[in-house]
C-alpha cells in the first residue's frame, strides 16, 4: 500500500468520531461496553477528571481485583485509535496489562464518548494532546500508583498525540505506539501544494457555512448499527479494512460512527505532531507494527527521526487493524518487558 492510496482515504480515518457505572465483570454487550470479555481477575471502574481547559475527561481504571492498595504499582495510560473510544481497542490492552501488575487507564477524547466538549465530533490536536498530560495528572494522584513509573500505550492514530505529549511532558517515562498513525502527516498526504491550497480553500469555505448554521458539518462514516462483512459496500482496500473493524460486530461501537466535523481538517494540516520526537530522548520510544500494516512507514519514518533508546518491533503476519484487538497478535510480552525495563 504506497501512500498516495494512503491519502485518499485519510478522510475515511479522520471521520472515526466519538464513549460504565463501576463495572468490575466480565460480559458486556459490545453496543454497550468492551468489545471483549473483561477477566474476572480484573476490576474497571468509572473515573472522571479534568484537563487544563477545565473539561471533564471520562475513564475507565482497570486493576487487577486482588490489588494491594497499600503498595505502589507502575501505571499505563492507553490511548484509542483516531476517533475510536475506550471501549474499543483501549479497553483490549488494559484487561491484558492489569493482570500483569499495571494500574492502567483508558480514557475518551475530548468531545468524544463519554467525556466532554461541544460541538461533539471535533478534533483538536493540542487538547487531543494535553489529554495525555491530563490522564497522568490522574493517575499520579493516586496513592498505590508510582508516579515515577507512568507510560502510555497509543494505538493507531493516538500513537501520534501520546508521542508528542511525550515531547513535552517529561512525567511520562516510556512510550510505546501500535500500528501508528501520525494524524497530521496524513491531513496533507499524497496532496501536492495546488491540492493542499484547494483543500484549505474548501475547509475555509466550510467555516462560513457552519457560522450561518450555527453547528458543524458533521458526516459519520459507518453505519448506526454493526453489519456484516458480507453488507460491506465496494469499495478500496484499506477503507475496506476500516469497516472490517469499526462497521462489524468486532469493533463496532456506537460511539464511533466515524467522521469529525469537517473544519477539523484544518487543524490537523497545521498541526506538526512529531516536531520535536528526538526530545524525548533519553526516555525510551518502541514502535509496533505489523508486517503487512499499510500504515507501516509511520512507524517506520518515526522510527527514523526518534533519537535512542528506540526500538522498532514487527508483528509477523499482522495487518493494522491486528493490533486493535487480536490478542494471539498484540505482543503483551513485549510490552510488559519493555515498562517493567524501563520505568
Amino acid at each position: 500500500m504506497n501512500k498516495i492510496t494512503i491519502a485518499v482515504i485519510v478522510l475515511c480515518i479522520a471521520a472515526i468520531a466519538a464513549g460504565l457505572v463501576a463495572w468490575s465483570v466480565t460480559r458486556k454487550s459490545p453496543a454497550r461496553g468492551c468489545i471483549a470479555p473483561i477477566s474476572e481477575n480484573v476490576t474497571v471502574q468509572r473515573v472522571h477528571y479534568k484537563n487544563r481547559y477545565g473539561m471533564k475527561i471520562a475513564g475507565n481504571l482497570y486493576t487487577a481485583r486482588d490489588i494491594d492498595k497499600t503498595k505502589t504499582y507502575p501505571a499505563l495510560i492507553v490511548g484509542a485509535p483516531y476517533g475510536g473510544v475506550k471501549e474499543q481497542a483501549p479497553c483490549v490492552y488494559a484487561n491484558e496489562l492489569a493482570q500483569r501488575e499495571f494500574v492502567v487507564l483508558t480514557f475518551d477524547q475530548s468531545f468524544m464518548g463519554d467525556s466532554g466538549g461541544t460541538p461533539r465530533n471535533v478534533s483538536s490536536p493540542d487538547i487531543f494532546v494535553e489529554n495525555f498530560s491530563a490522564a497522568v495528572d490522574y493517575l499520579g494522584l493516586l496513592p498505590y500508583v508510582n508516579r515515577e513509573k507512568i507510560g502510555v500505550i497509543g494505538v493507531c492514530g493516538s500513537g501520534g498525540f501520546a508521542l508528542s505529549a511525550a515531547q513535552v511532558d517529561t512525567r511520562i517515562r516510556a512510550v510505546a505506539t501500535t500500528s501508528m498513525y501520525d494524524m497530521s502527516v496524513a491531513a496533507r498526504l499524497g496532496m501536492d501544494a495546488a491540492q493542499i491550497q484547494a483543500a484549505k480553500e474548501k475547509y475555509s469555505a466550510q467555516r462560513w457555512v457552519d457560522a450561518q448554521n450555527g453547528y458543524p458539518e458533521y458526516i459519520p462514516t459507518f453505519p448506526e448499527k454493526p453489519i456484516s462483512i458480507d453488507e460491506i459496500p465496494e469499495m478500496d482496500e484499506t477503507s475496506r479494512e476500516w469497516f472490517r473493524f469499526y462497521a462489524v460486530p468486532r469493533g463496532f461501537h456506537p460511539n464511533a460512527r466515524g467522521g469529525f466535523t469537517t473544519t477539523s481538517n484544518l487543524a490537523m494540516m497545521n498541526f506538526d505532531l512529531l516536531a520535536h520526537i528526538d526530545e524525548i530522548s533519553p526516555r525510551p520510544i518502541l514502535f509496533i507494527v505489523g508486517d503487512r500494516a499499510h500504515s507501516r512507514f509511520f512507524s517506520e519514518d518515526a522510527y527514523s527521526a526518534a533519537n535512542q533508546p528506540k526500538e522498532l518491533y514487527v508483528v509477523p503476519d499482522a495487518e493494522h487493524i491486528d493490533l486493535y484487538d487480536r490478542t494471539d497478535k498484540i505482543p503483551f510480552d513485549k510490552l510488559e518487558s519493555f515498562f517493567k525495563t524501563n520505568m
